[in-house]
């Protein structure tokens, strides 16, 4: 049996984006963000938070697999996104970023927010998991595809 793959998270740079804009496409067309608004996001380090998951296989930094990101204010954060090539889906990488971005949340915030397509169950299952709840739908929230939202809620008690 092989040795599972590793991959070692850290945070996201532009050189990262053809990377992430190719997972984008693959997992979320056509709702995908574009470079300008990665680079935007990415500027902004007094509230936000971006990772990749990058593989090690080999014992090197190899090809970015996953990737996620964090808006973080004191009254609540976001999660604003996260995605793994579906070739390494299932693998535990998306709940290895998902966690990291909730320990960040955590010193951050209280309360922590996301939407999430409502066909996407697999990724509901996985908030579900770290403590997320449904509080809500938001209708033709994805666009183009005009795909709804479930709209989830985690609450951390102090």
């Amino acid at each position: 049996m092989s040795e599972p793959v590793r991959v070692r998270l850290r945070d996201m740079t532009t050189a990262d984006l053809p990377a992430v804009l190719a997972m984008e496409e693959e997992l979320f067309a056509p709702d995908t963000w574009t470079a300008a608004m990665y680079r935007d996001e990415l500027v902004r380090t007094d509230t936000r938070h971006y990772l990749v998951a990058v593989d090690t296989a080999g014992g090197q930094d190899g090809a970015v697999v996953g990737y996620a990101g964090l808006i973080a204010y004191p009254e609540e954060a976001h999660i604003a996104t996260i995605g793994v090539t579906g070739s390494r889906q299932g693998e535990g990488i998306g709940a290895q970023l998902l966690d990291t971005l909730l320990a960040e949340a955590d010193r951050r915030s209280r309360v922590v927010l996301l939407e999430v397509r409502a066909d996407n169950e697999a990724a509901q299952g996985l908030y579900r998991r770290r403590g997320f709840t449904e509080i809500g739908r938001r209708r033709g929230y994805y666009q183009p595809s005009g795909a709804d939202a479930v709209v989830m809620s985690r609450e951390v008690r102090r």
